[in-house]
């Protein structure tokens, strides 16, 4: 087996409260001198930047997984992370469909900027991305895994925009690869907090606004190969894969 580090919720310019020099091109030029294995790119509500920096990080031997954090009717973050474009596609669709109808004002919230390679910008989003869906949190699981992708509610330690803070519990049939939590806290002291939580496993992720974020909390992949598969049987902690916050 080998071990990789990731950091599976890095958001790019495209998120309104991601900083301008989040750029695919920085990003991947960031991760690569911080000696992340394992990228995960999760702008809010959309997948429009995934397909661009995984072709970009192939050159510099970055393995990337594209989705999004999704923000559920309750106000849940939520990380959905899927294995090709085909999937990364049929998302966005279901995104553009359910995204509330709110015009994102650039002075109060951020620009919202699709760019290509060189940071030219090729569109803007006009609906605001940190808005929520209208689908439940257990909606949302149930359409990710419909497309055979991995369901991971965001940063679960923090008192808002997560599960706890929103529901106070786990839902009992909700059906998690994952869970996330914060640099805030550590996965022993969670376990500690939350009972609840043993039979879960748990991820450590940067949720990287600013460049000198991305890498700031990672998690080990102890698995043969880069590969979609091998993370998804990490996180299920299958034919001794595993997975532990770094």
């Amino acid at each position: 087996m080998n071990r990789y580090r990731a950091d599976l919720h890095v958001h790019t310019v495209l998120s309104p409260c991601g900083d301008l020099e989040m750029s695919p091109a920085n990003i991947v030029s960031i991760a690569a001198r911080k000696g992340i294995d394992i990228l995960g790119i999760t702008d809010h509500n959309s997948t429009k930047h995934a397909a661009l920096i995984k072709k970009l990080a192939e050159k510099e031997g970055i393995f990337v997984i594209g989705g999004a954090e999704v923000t559920t009717r309750e106000e849940i973050h939520c990380l959905a992370l899927f294995e090709n474009n085909d999937s990364l596609v049929k998302f966005q669709q279901f995104l553009d469909a359910h995204l509330a109808d709110v015009k994102n004002k650039p002075g109060i919230f951020g620009y919202q900027v699709v760019v290509d390679e060189d940071d030219i910008i090729l569109e803007e989003e006009e609906k605001l991305l940190i808005s929520a869906v209208n689908k439940s949190l257990e909606e949302v699981q149930h359409t990710v895994h419909q497309l055979d992708g991995l369901f991971i509610p965001a940063h679960i330690d923090r008192p808002s925009y997560s599960m706890f803070s929103q529901l106070g519990f786990i839902p009992p049939d909700l059906k998690a690869d994952a869970l996330e939590i914060s640099k805030q806290v550590s996965e022993e002291e969670m376990r500690n907090r939350h009972p609840g939580l043993k039979g879960y496993t748990l991820i450590g992720s940067s949720d990287a606004h600013y460049p000198d974020q991305i890498g700031s909390r990672t998690s080990i992949f102890e698995m043969e190969r880069r590969s979609f598969a091998e993370i998804r049987k990490a996180l299920a902690g299958e034919e001794g894969r595993k997975v532990w916050v770094e």
